[in-house]
């Protein structure tokens, strides 16, 4: 007999609560194998592709594509075993099926490992190398008044393939709803109920054993938005702002959500302070270009972005005081031995910043390979998690758009960004006289926590003279 198992979206590490679906990898009926990827899901921070633990038949599959699931949230069910061959139907099946619906094949819940099937060797968090994983304990439905049992056709058990769905869930007219247990399962059924006002309690269930579907739900809203409803709008609704003639609404989610919240926490917890000067560049461009000569026409070339980040390890290594956090809970500075430099990246799904680690012991060669196989990472949406977190020093490269100066936002919980400007043609006093010289600004905005102002300025000077003479750079080689 094949047993019916669920997998659900595992934690994808980095503190990460949900997912969009991009692209589904296998099909309902399809034989998939151990650690076989299924589905193509986009983080706050990458393109993950998520293999399945199990091998077997898929049954059933759960989100339709563009659809966002949270962690622990159906994504579909496998039919292991002798008769995985021919699997039992499930209802749900197909792209946007039902949610939280958890097939039982002989009293069996289906999340239940019976050790009848293959299990994954890879590790996801939440599913190990071959201990059963967690059993899911179905919810009861809470006891429905007869009146309103009255209302709603018999439902019958097992898969919920017989069940007959009520055109509209009945809502109890209690004043307060019934205690006990809601009978529902997916968290993105409660979320939908409450983000629209809906009290999970009212409703009588149209899924197996009187579990609270999403439809359900759905119904619901829609029963109480039509004319004449007897239910009272909710007060999720009424306080919700009218929309103006053409006006478009952008959910803050996925990535844009992310970078919204590190900003505002940035700013909420980091007393920051910005500094600047002008710099001539004109002899570290033409450093750059007598590196890239001597290398030959089929070495590397060595990036402006590298010299800059190669400068700031020696300036760090100067001014350790930058390279460092704030720990607000224990009130301490924590400084740090590592430097892991990040680099803002503009791409198509919008600001990313991928971290060379160890940039400290990189030559400018080896930053420039490493910046360059990031960058390309990050544009065609393939960098890990693990590449976007965890830097100390974050480099912003802005000249790239155009523009001469900015007051940036430190990339919590690090203690101070470099931003470098646009390089342009303009007048600048050299050696005495009126020339035209390679001019840009850097600035930095450091956290005033971790040192003031004589720190924050002599790491700027001595940025600043690097860029102007790449000689002072061979006192520290």
């Amino acid at each position: 007999m094949a047993e019916v198992k669920e997998f659900t979206l595992p934690d994808l590490g980095e503190g990460l609560t949900e997912a969009e679906v991009v692209r589904w990898l296998v099909e309902v009926g399809e034989v998939v194998a151990v650690d076989q990827p299924v589905v193509e899901v986009e983080t706050a921070k990458a393109m993950v592709e998520v293999p399945c633990p199990y091998g077997g038949v898929v049954t059933a599959r759960y989100g339709a594509e563009g659809e966002e699931l949270a962690v622990g949230a159906p994504l579909l069910t496998v039919a292991v075993g002798a008769d995985a061959s021919a699997p039992a139907a499930a209802e749900g099946s197909g792209s946007g099926g039902a949610d939280g619906v958890v097939a039982e094949a002989d009293g069996v819940d289906a999340a239940e490992d019976g050790g009848a099937g293959e299990t994954s060797g890879a590790v996801l968090v939440g599913y190990g190398t071959g201990a059963p994983p967690a059993r899911r304990r179905r919810v009861r439905p809470t006891p429905v008044p007869a009146a309103a049992a009255g209302q709603v056709n018999g439902v019958a058990s097992g898969y919920g393939r017989h069940a007959v769905t009520p055109e509209v869930p009945v809502r109890a007219e209690a004043a307060e709803p019934a205690p006990g247990p809601v009978p529902v399962i997916s968290p993105l059924v409660r979320r939908l109920a409450r983000q629209n006002g809906v009290e999970l309690r009212t409703l009588t269930g149209s899924g197996p054993d009187g579990l609270i579907l999403r439809a359900d739900v759905e119904r619901a809203i829609g029963a109480a938005a039509a004319p004449g409803a007897a239910a009272e709008p909710s007060a999720a609704v009424a306080s919700a702002p009218a929309a103006d003639a053409g006006e478009v609404r952008i959910p803050l989610r996925g990535l844009r959500g992310v970078v919204a919240d590190k900003m505002s926490r940035s700013r909420r917890e980091i007393p920051e302070a910005t500094c600047w000067v002008d710099v001539d560049a004109t002899e570290l461009l033409a450093a750059r270009r007598a590196m890239n000569a001597a290398g030959g026409p089929d070495a590397p070339k060595i990036s402006l972005l590298a010299l800059l980040a190669r400068i700031c390890t020696a300036a760090l290594a100067r001014y350790p005081e930058l390279n460092a956090r704030v720990d607000t809970e224990a009130r301490e500075i924590v400084r740090l031995e590592r430097v892991h430099v990040g680099f803002a990246a503009q791409t198509d799904r919008g600001l990313v910043v991928p971290v060379v680690r160890d940039a400290h012991a990189r030559s400018a060669e080896s930053l420039s390979e490493e910046l360059g196989r990031l960058t390309g990472a990050a544009r065609d949406g393939s960098l890990t998690p693990g590449e976007l977190t965890g830097s100390t020093f974050t480099l912003n490269n802005y000249g790239v758009f155009g523009v001469d100066g900015s007051t940036p936002i430190i990339n919590h919980p690090e203690a101070a960004m470099l931003g470098v400007g646009r390089i342009v043609p303009k007048p600048w006093v050299y050696e005495g006289e009126l020339a035209v010289r390679q001019v840009t600004q850097l600035s930095l905005t450091f956290d005033h926590r971790v040192c003031d102002g004589g720190v924050a300025g002599g790491f700027l000077r001595y940025v600043a003279d690097c860029v102007e003479q790449p000689a002072v750079l061979l006192r520290g080689v």
